[in-house]
C-alpha cells in the first residue's frame, strides 16, 4: 500500500529540487563570505565595465566637443571628476550588491535547512518501515 504522507513529502522534495532547489543548492556550496565576496567582486567588475563604456560612448558623442575644447579643458580636474564619480557609483553599488547577496545567501540556506529536514523526515519514514 502507498503511503500518502511519503508520496506527498517526495514530491514536494522533487519540485522543490527542480524549482529553486538548483539555484539553492549552488549557493549553499559556498561559505557566506565566500560567496557574498565573489558576488560583489563581479558586481564590481560589471559596474566598471559598464561605466567605461558609458564614459566611452559620451566621449564619442560629444568628440567634435571636446577635441575642440581640448586644449582650454583642465584635464587633471577632469580626471578627478570622473574618478569621483565612479567612486561613488562604485560605493553605492558595492554596498547595495552586498547588502542584496547577503540576503539571498541567508534566504538559500534556510530555504536548504528546510529541504534536509525534509530529507532526514523521509529517510526515517523508510527506516520505520524496514
Amino acid at each position: 500500500m502507498i503511503n500518502e504522507e511519503k508520496l506527498i513529502l517526495m514530491t514536494r522534495l522533487a519540485s522543490y529540487e527542480k524549482g529553486s532547489g538548483k539555484k539553492n543548492v549552488a549557493i549553499g556550496k559556498y561559505f557566506r563570505g565566500d560567496y557574498i565576496g565573489f558576488q560583489v567582486l563581479k558586481s564590481v567588475i560589471s559596474i566598471t565595465i559598464a561605466f567605461f563604456i558609458i564614459v566611452g560612448i559620451y566621449a564619442f558623442y560629444n568628440f567634435e566637443t571636446l577635441v575642440l575644447d581640448i586644449y582650454e579643458m583642465d584635464l587633471i580636474a577632469t580626471g578627478k571628476e570622473l574618478l569621483k564619480y565612479y567612486l561613488i557609483i562604485l560605493g553605492v553599488y558595492g554596498v547595495l550588491s552586498y547588502f542584496i547577496y547577503s540576503y539571498r545567501y541567508q534566504k538559500a540556506k534556510k530555504s536548504l535547512k528546510n529541504y534536509y529536514q525534509n530529507l532526514r523526515k523521509l529517510s526515517q519514514m523508510y527506516d520505520d518501515k524496514n
